[in-house]
């Protein structure tokens, strides 16, 4: 038995390494928030414009890439060889940024690359696809908070949903492993599964319901970042060295996540330069929860025109 379970193991573990070395993932992001379509070797990525993209499984290590922007006066990308492997030619997953220059030109440069995750949770606002597939895999979570009394339940909704093409799944069990392999027949048709999962959470209070939701603005979607995620979101951009780092950092997770007006305030005082502070102000306008609280953020300036330029802006929107 012990051997089966040695040999079992040793097959696994093959099975594992061989797989992510075959498979990398790429994640392009416009730090200004501006949608796009992603094509990838002449196959478009989306069918809606999107600012925040993960394309996973890629099988080579090298793609040719065209960005085209839903603002029709933002010229097209294209980036011949976009690297997905390291330099040793292993697979990666590799994030790329779309930013503007001082001339308001887009370009799109290389921001990161980490070992593949296999366990990756996509954030808000995410659009995730599996290439080669006919059909995205979208993630979407949209929280409810009700509350009754002096307590409150929070309802989770999760829609995920997959489609498949061509494909027989096959298994390999052994004691505490799982391991499952999907292999492509033409013979077999195309299919598409929806799966809603529903949670609640209940916490002790009084009769009175109130239905509560976050006020949504622009690109935010979701609940604000918690206190252990901000607090890291904080300290990664605080540890840049030059004020403009920080601001493209900042724009980064402002652009994954929802902010609250307060934690919008405090990254807003982790910049030296009001010229920054108000940059960033305006930049994350369009992933607060609380709009309505925008006012806070004038907090943080210490001239009136910047107090009164924001205002302005708001207004605008």
């Amino acid at each position: 038995m012990k051997k089966i379970f040695l040999f079992a193991s040793l097959v696994l573990t093959s099975f594992l390494s061989t797989y992510a070395q075959q498979y990398g993932n790429l994640t392009v992001f416009s730090e200004d928030g501006d949608k796009f379509y992603l094509i990838l070797n002449g196959e478009k990525q989306n069918e809606e414009p999107q600012t925040n993209i993960r394309v996973e499984e890629l099988n080579q290590p090298y793609y040719s890439a065209r960005i085209i922007f839903e603002d029709k006066t933002l010229a097209a990308i294209t980036k011949n060889n976009l690297m997905i492997v390291d330099a040793d030619a292993k697979f990666m997953d590799v994030t790329y940024k779309i930013k503007k220059d001082k001339n308001k030109k887009v370009k799109l440069n290389y921001y990161s690359m980490i070992p593949v995750q296999e366990d990756f949770m996509p954030p808000s606002g995410m659009y995730v696809r599996h290439f080669g597939q006919p059909g995205p895999q979208t993630i979407v979570q949209q929280p409810i908070q009700v509350q009754q009394g002096g307590g409150r339940q929070t309802t989770t909704t999760t829609t995920t949903t997959t489609t498949s093409n061509n494909n027989i799944g096959a298994s390999l069990n052994v004691p505490g492993m799982n391991v499952n392999i999907s292999i492509s027949d033409p013979d077999i048709n195309t299919h598409a599964t929806t799966t809603t999962h529903q949670s609640t959470t209940t916490h002790s209070g009084g009769h009175q319901q109130q239905q509560q939701q976050p006020q949504y603005t622009g690109n935010c979607n979701g609940w604000p970042m918690n206190g252990a995620d901000f607090s890291a979101a904080k300290k990664t951009i605080s540890e840049s060295s030059f004020d403009d780092t920080k601001l493209s950092t900042a724009k980064s997770i402002a652009s994954s996540n929802c902010l609250t007006c307060d934690q919008i305030l405090q990254i807003c005082n982790l910049f030296s330069f009001e010229e920054n502070k108000l940059t960033f102000a305006k930049f994350a306008y369009k992933y607060t929860t609380d709009p309505k609280n925008y006012f806070k953020v004038n907090n943080v300036f210490n001239f009136s025109s910047s107090k009164e330029e924001l205002n302005e802006f708001i207004q605008g929107q």
